[in-house]
């Protein structure tokens, strides 16, 4: 089991998100699975909890996709794994475009949880061959990430405080404030920036406690002025929201308890129609924090540790998006500049 889940973890295999499967409609007829079939999905998502460690967002995405195999299978007329060939996987493949419309993006990184699901199909004798080993591996563009200029960001982390987007509730402005100066300052993800509780604040220093992806975690600072904000909502704002509750979390909702991953969607587009900007997502504010500070000097490899990337390839898409610096070397080097 061990090989197994290092190649499914750290194998190059990309770890599905949250958003890689589309919901499915309430007009779409799903098939009912065989028993033999219907099984192997709790047991696929077990083996990915106590074998891998995977978080519980990652284990709903490698769920979905999985779920979304085997009701294609069941279609097909197959009633056990065995029955899978590599026919019916390709045209299970064919029909997440055809049928559910997912990107080409969302096509290969569904993919990878098919190719994990049988290599543990295999590994654990639930069937002999792996079909997908036949098939062929399709590359994708790597999009550049989506990325607020300093004078945006700064317009966004401020509109809390200066807009009455609040009616006049105290508490929310202050959290709000807070959350948007941490996510921005420490470039956390917001999923990272709900799981963080009072403990894992260590003033002492100026630093958070952040746990990441597969339970790693990581020391990140926080900066003098997000350091403030949140000193304002820790004095004001959280004991007004918790009330009577002991409650861990450290940022919370109207009804005390810790922010939801939408909630947090809902913050940050809140804030950004106040600040004039459309399209603004919690991830963007962690892809501005590693691209402004690439923009300032940062070494790649401290911006890797920062964002808790296992693998420096996954940081080193933020030099292409950073093209003042390319722009001054082109400038400094190139005899036609």
């Amino acid at each position: 089991m061990v090989s197994l889940k290092f190649a499914a973890v750290r194998g190059g295999v990309p770890i599905p998100t949250h958003d890689m499967v589309r919901t499915r409609s309430n007009t779409e007829n799903v098939p009912t699975l065989p028993p033999a079939l219907a099984a192997l999905g709790p047991q696929f998502r077990g083996f990915l909890r106590v074998e891998c460690g995977l978080s519980e967002n990652t284990l709903d995405a490698y769920g979905r996709d999985v779920r979304y195999l085997l009701e294609s299978l069941a279609g097909l007329g197959a009633k056990s794994l065995g029955a899978t060939t590599r026919v019916s996987v390709e045209k299970h493949v064919q029909s997440l475009r055809s049928a559910r419309g997912l990107s080409a993006e969302s096509v290969v990184r569904h993919l990878a949880s098919v190719r994990v699901f049988f290599r543990w199909a295999v590994a654990t004798g639930r069937t002999v061959e792996d079909p997908t080993l036949v098939l062929d591996r399709p590359h994708r563009w790597r999009r550049l990430p989506d990325v607020l200029s300093p004078q945006s960001m700064q317009k966004l982390v401020s509109t809390p405080l200066e807009q009455d987007l609040y009616a006049g509730d105290e508490r929310l402005r202050l959290r709000d404030a807070a959350l948007l100066e941490l996510m921005y300052a420490s470039g956390l993800r917001a999923s990272e920036v709900c799981s963080l509780d009072m403990a894992d604040v260590v003033e002492t220093v100026g630093v958070l406690r952040v746990s990441g992806k597969g339970g790693k975690q990581r020391l990140v600072p926080m900066g003098a002025p997000a350091k403030e904000t949140l000193g304002q909502y820790l004095s004001v704002a959280r004991p007004a929201l918790a009330g009577s509750r002991a409650v861990k979390a450290l940022l919370l909702s109207v009804r005390g308890r810790a922010l939801t991953r939408i909630a947090v969607w809902q913050i940050v587009r809140r804030n950004a129609r106040g600040a004039g900007l459309n399209h603004v997502h919690p991830h963007m504010l962690r892809h501005s924090f590693a691209t402004h500070l690439l923009m300032g000097g940062a070494d790649l490899r401290v911006v890797q540790e920062l964002l808790g990337h296992a693998d420096i390839a996954t940081t080193q898409i933020y030099t292409h998006v950073d093209s003042t610096r390319a722009k001054a070397v082109h400038r400094k080097h190139h005899p036609r500049a």
